[in-house]
């Protein structure tokens, strides 16, 4: 019987092509941007954690700043007045669960190569061996080619993977930069790590950074890796403790902020997800432009089928059979429109994805079985919904009314 219903509708719609067309774009253009902009946000979700996984589960770090600080998801205005000094880095060594800290300088300067300039992020790195062993573990610091630099260097570099994009020719591990005016040697070639900014740094020993940038005794932030066994949020706050004490500022108006990789990922994410919702939301109107056509459609396919519902009552239609009928119809409108909606809408997706990598190379959407059953379960539920007043409308006609329409 259910089998029937459906040949019934699929002939119905067979009959108004142009009309069905009309009516399915309302859906399928809803379904094209909520399918694109959810695999893009789902993918952009996804570079976030490998991000945080390049960085590590077991690292804390210490900016300078209370919640206002870039760190902490606010505006940056106090970082200029607080600063971070070697008896930070000294207070936090010896808090309990603590295997290495490391302070890290860190400015924008001008690289100067074959006689063009650009401006490009500089990281001051300490050169020590237990440092650099410590850095070496997180992506963001590690060298692909070559090799770190020697403690002691004054001028020695490492240059990341597009640090020197759009050049002509770029140099590599054996040439010479210069940076603010003083040349230095790159030993080193930091691997790539799909983040734009740590792509395009170039790394020296932090204490030729201090004194270039004159920032003498001053970092940037500091760098905490948490040893195995203890709790990351645990450390992280002894570490809050331990500086309110050193710092002699009261709980709630700390200069400093303590984040977890984690806890900035869920900033980021939480800005994704709101800016996903609020689109979602705005093309979701386009679906209920659909349904409103789905049902405009209906109202005229029960005009248009008055002497057929005549028949089939007098035949012994029951009342439920029509509402059925009509209603499945509906509800192959919107599921239509929800195929080709979310086949056009990867499609968009895609080519968004192609436009996205032109900046952040590791970019992809990702597309889950969830995002796709779910559009086509929606927009069914939207027909069958907007198609449920005329089917009434239909199945209250009385058998001699209907064979009397002309």
């Amino acid at each position: 019987m259910i089998g029937d219903y459906f040949r019934l509708a699929v002939d119905g719609i067979k009959q108004r092509k142009l009309r069905t067309w009309l009516t399915m774009m309302g859906v399928f253009v809803g379904i094209i941007a909520v399918v694109s902009l959810i695999s893009l946000g789902q993918g952009l979700q996804k570079l976030i954690d490998d991000q945080f996984k390049a960085v590590g589960g077991d690292v804390l770090i210490v900016v300078p700043g209370g919640k206002g600080s870039f760190m902490a998801g606010g505006s940056g205005s106090d970082i200029i007045s607080a600063k971070l000094h070697q008896s930070d880095l000294d207070v936090i060594k010896k808090v309990k669960g603590i295997d290495e800290a490391v302070g890290i300088f860190r400015s924008t300067g001008t690289l100067e190569v074959y006689d063009k300039k650009k401006s490009i992020p500089v990281f001051g790195l300490p050169t020590d061996l237990k440092s650099q062993k410590s850095l070496s573990k997180i992506d963001l610091y590690r060298v692909d080619d070559g090799r770190y630099i020697k403690q002691g260097s004054r001028y020695e570099a490492q240059i990341g993977v597009e640090t020197c994009s759009g050049l002509d020719k770029k140099p590599g591990v054996g040439d010479k930069i210069e940076l603010e005016g003083h040349v230095f040697h790159i030993v080193g070639m930091n691997m790539k790590t799909g983040n734009p900014f740590h792509d395009a740094k170039v790394t020296i020993p932090i204490e030729t950074g201090q004194k270039i940038f004159n920032k003498t005794d001053e970092y940037s932030l500091i760098t905490v890796r948490i040893q195995k066994g203890f709790d990351i949020d645990t450390v992280g706050e002894r570490i809050e403790e331990m500086l309110r004490k050193h710092r002699d500022v009261s709980e709630g108006e700390e200069d400093f902020t303590v984040q977890t990789p984690q806890n900035i990922v869920e900033v980021f994410k939480d800005i994704v997800n709101m800016v996903t919702l609020v689109l979602s939301g705005i093309a979701g109107i386009s679906l209920i432009v659909g349904g409103v056509g789905i049902m405009t459609t209906m109202y005229t396919s029960v005009l248009e089928r008055t002497r057929q519902i005549g028949i089939m009552k007098a035949v012994g239609a029951r009342n439920s059979d029509i509402l059925l009928m009509f209603v499945i119809e509906a509800g192959l409108l919107g599921l239509t429109g929800g195929v080709i909606g979310v086949v056009l809408g990867l499609g968009m997706s895609k080519v968004g994805e192609y436009f996205a990598r032109m900046y952040i190379e590791d970019f992809s959407i990702y597309v889950s079985l969830e995002l796709v059953v779910g559009a086509l379960m929606f927009s069914f539920i939207v027909g069958c919904i907007s198609g449920y007043l005329p089917a009434r409308q239909a199945s209250k006609m009385h058998p001699v009314d209907a064979l009397r329409y002309r």
